[in-house]
């Protein structure tokens, strides 16, 4: 398992060393159909473009770090295998965020790993979202938010970062989880009433442990 093509090698430690140099100048779409054609590197390339993106998206579904390693890996296989079946009537970044999702929701389901994500585990993807700047209020406001995230219940927390942090409409948040885009907005309604009282009580939680973040403005 984790391994693509013929090297034997797993995916993200081949990608560097053999990147196509054409594919930079290729779009995601592009890059899909070459490996459906045949180019061996192809989707090694699509891969490493997403890569990060996608396992800060499984750790923010699962809340689980190994489950959402898992997960990326059990997704990214069914894309390579399935990548024929992809019909190019949405982003292909879209259809790897539904596979990668619906496999940490898969995995989560079958572990129920009651697990609280720490906060080196938060910082670390914290940077995948904006390494620009100075990491320490941005680190510190995510981290108030992403442990709300946390506690809330499972399909909430998938249709909310889907809406809130990805930016995808109901509509398509609804083809990404397979379901009515009613239950879409039902779900995002029940999470933001949660966090708002749970980013009220992190938000009191951290100040009062850390007398330096007293003041900073943090937005939900």
């Amino acid at each position: 398992m984790g391994r693509f093509g013929g090297t034997g090698k797993p995916v993200t430690a081949r990608i560097r060393g053999h990147r196509d140099e054409g594919a930079a100048a290729r779009s995601d779409a592009e890059l899909l159909a070459a490996h459906v054609a045949g180019d061996r590197y192809a989707f090694e390339e699509l891969v490493n473009r997403h890569h990060g993106q996608l396992r800060r998206l499984a750790f923010l579904t699962s809340h689980h770090h190994e489950d959402a390693d898992d997960a990326v890996q059990d997704a990214l296989l069914s894309a390579h295998r399935t990548a024929a079946s992809f019909r190019h009537d949405s982003a292909v970044s879209s259809w790897l965020y539904r596979i990668v999702v619906n496999a940490c929701l898969d995995r989560v389901r079958r572990s129920r790993h009651q697990h609280t994500a720490s906060e080196h585990e938060l910082d670390h993807f914290t940077h995948l979202r904006d390494p620009a700047g100075d990491p320490a209020p941005r680190v510190a406001t995510t981290i108030v938010v992403e442990r709300a995230l946390m506690q809330l219940p499972l399909e909430q927390r998938a249709a909310v970062v889907a809406v809130d942090m990805q930016g995808y409409s109901v509509a398509e948040t609804a083809l990404l989880l397979g379901v009515a885009e009613g239950t879409v907005k039902s779900r995002c309604s029940r999470a933001r009433h949660k966090l708002a009282g749970l980013l009220q009580y992190f938000e009191a939680d951290e100040r009062q442990h850390t007398p330096s973040a007293v003041g900073r403005s943090d937005s939900c």
